[in-house]
């Protein structure tokens, strides 16, 4: 970084190639929309090469580029109204056995993701799926460690009830005598 400080801009290249798909992956878990998060990409290394010069020597770059990037986020929602439509291949991942069951779980996960406080939702996403340490965290949102891990625990907690509602409420309908509780038909076994 320090050399595009000082007008080597060919350097923002590495840059980019280095921080492109984690900053794509911090705003896609986070909005839930790819066309978004790639424009709030492109933000990012733009704001990057205009303000190059704030960047200081020994300040850590990874939490510089994350807090560039809260910014553009921030910038953009109060332009606009957010509209979170979901993308499945957004979601979180799981990893359960069965394929079907992993897309259902990591929907539901996702839909218990964006029901969260945006606030939560963001320290979810920079500790647990950017890997972000808890002192950098705290860094880019402007309290201390301990709180981090207070508010990461607080919002773990609420995402698991969110997650547990959700997927507890399909089940709702089968209990109720639904069609689908009666057994699957088994093909090629009938008599």
């Amino acid at each position: 970084m320090l050399q595009v400080r000082n007008g080597a801009g060919e350097t923002l290249g590495v840059l980019f190639d280095r921080y492109q798909a984690p900053l794509l992956n911090f705003y896609c878990k986070l909005t839930g929309d790819r066309g978004l998060s790639e424009d709030l990409v492109q933000e990012v290394f733009l704001r990057i090469l205009r303000h190059r010069q704030t960047y200081r020597a020994g300040t850590p770059f990874r939490a510089w580029i994350y807090q560039i990037a809260r910014n553009a986020r921030i910038d953009h929602f109060r332009k606009t109204r957010p509209q979170v439509p979901f993308e499945p291949e957004m979601a979180p991942a799981v990893n359960p056995a069965d394929p079907a069951q992993q897309q259902q779980e990591s929907e539901l996960l996702h839909r218990a993701m964006m029901q969260l406080p945006e606030e939560k939702r963001e320290l979810l996403i920079l500790c647990r799926f950017q890997e972000l340490r808890y002192d950098e965290v705290a860094r880019l949102v402007g309290c201390g460690v301990a709180t981090v891990k207070v508010r990461i625990h607080r919002a773990l907690h609420e995402l698991r009830e969110a997650f547990h509602q959700l997927q507890a409420a399909p089940s709702d309908s089968l209990q109720r005598g639904s069609p689908q509780n009666f057994p699957p038909r088994r093909l090629g076994h009938e008599v």
